[in-house]
């Protein structure tokens, strides 16, 4: 499956932020120390992850009973 612009350009961003600060936010609240990627960052690359292996997206079902 094909990355979308914006996730390339995500992961890049990440990449070298990580590479030249140690890690890929700057507001230390949204991450824990020790850490490279906030909680959000983390999830996001899960997504696109899943994405490149094909994985179908998990939506949200809606009970419609």
């Amino acid at each position: 499956m094909t990355l979308s612009e914006w996730e390339g350009e995500f992961l890049e961003s990440v990449s070298e932020r990580v590479k030249t600060h140690g890690r890929a936010f700057a507001d230390p609240e949204k991450g824990a120390p020790g850490q490279a990627l906030s909680a959000m960052q983390g999830r996001k690359l899960k997504e696109i992850a899943k994405k490149a292996k094909g994985d179908a997206p998990k939506g949200r079902r809606r009970n419609l009973d």
